[in-house]
């Protein structure tokens, strides 16, 4: 049961996902996580529209003709 073949060693990290996320969902601590996901993924697409100022503008052209 506890051998390389196990069930505790094959989902040993989705366990501690899920004692991770009940810790945080009794604390509320959960506001703060959202909080900095939404920090790094807001600091994430505003790296990709200053690399990628171009393509987003031909993108973004096609899509306002199509309507």
């Amino acid at each position: 049961m506890y051998g390389n073949n196990g069930f505790l060693p094959k989902n040993f990290g989705a366990i501690v996902g899920i004692i991770i996320g009940l810790i945080l969902s009794c604390t509320g601590l959960y506001r703060i996580v959202v909080a900095i996901a939404a920090i790094f993924v807001g600091g994430y697409i505003g790296k990709y529209i200053q690399y990628n100022k171009e393509d987003l503008k031909e993108k973004l052209k096609k899509f306002i003709d199509r309507l």
